[in-house]
């Protein structure tokens, strides 16, 4: 596969400690995967094999980072990588601050091709579900609503965004005059279906 110039620029700018081991990491995945393709994502070097992320590497002023896009499923036979609770999105291997503190050539390969394996096998990285979004609103809000049948059913249609808008600007009122003058207005504008903001929504 071509090498990406831009990987060239990366190393050549990055610390004198740093470009050895970042040369050395880049041989080692061309030599463990021939397919790998360079790809700068996120503004630093990844490595990608049939399309998906196999791994990648970044250099910092006092150390260089290298990890697998799923060295969370990895078996890790040596032990070396970080444990999943511990992880960072960039490196699986600790802090990298000189050529020692990279395994050894022939374990770097070992765990190249685990990883390879692992998308021949068609292995997603999971992510979290979502945390759905709670709003709380005040009782005095809801009591409002419950007198303004139209404004309830406007406001029960609302997204979750136009629902806290008007919750964050009536609660955020400062006097009591000004919660209930704003509480009003909300109820007379949610009557007509309008959002807090209507007037700067794109038609």
């Amino acid at each position: 596969m071509p090498l990406d110039p831009r990987f060239d620029d990366y190393i050549g700018k990055s610390a004198d400690f740093a470009r050895p081991v970042l040369e050395k990491i880049r041989t080692l995945v061309h030599a463990a995967c021939p397919d790998a393709a360079e790809v700068m994502k996120w503004s630093f070097p990844h490595f990608t094999y049939k399309g998906s992320i196999l791994c990648n590497m970044a250099a910092f002023k006092q150390h260089c980072t290298f990890g697998f896009w799923l060295g969370a499923k990895m078996s890790d036979p040596y032990k070396l990588l970080t444990p999943v609770g511990e992880r960072t999105s960039m490196g699986d291997f600790g802090e990298i601050k000189s050529m020692d503190d990279l395994p050894a050539d022939h374990i770097l390969v070992e765990y190249i091709h685990e990883a390879m394996q692992l998308i021949d096998a068609g292995e997603k990285l999971e992510r979290p579900a979502p945390v759905k979004k709670e709003l709380e609103i005040p009782g005095y809000f809801i009591e409002a609503l419950r007198k303004s049948p139209k404004a309830l059913t406007t406001f029960e249609n609302f997204s979750y965004s136009h629902k806290k808008e008007y919750v964050e600007w009536i609660s955020g009122s400062k006097t009591e005059a000004t919660r209930l003058r704003r509480l009003d207005k909300a109820l007379e504008m949610m009557e007509e279906g309008k959002s807090q903001n209507w007037k700067y929504e794109r038609k």
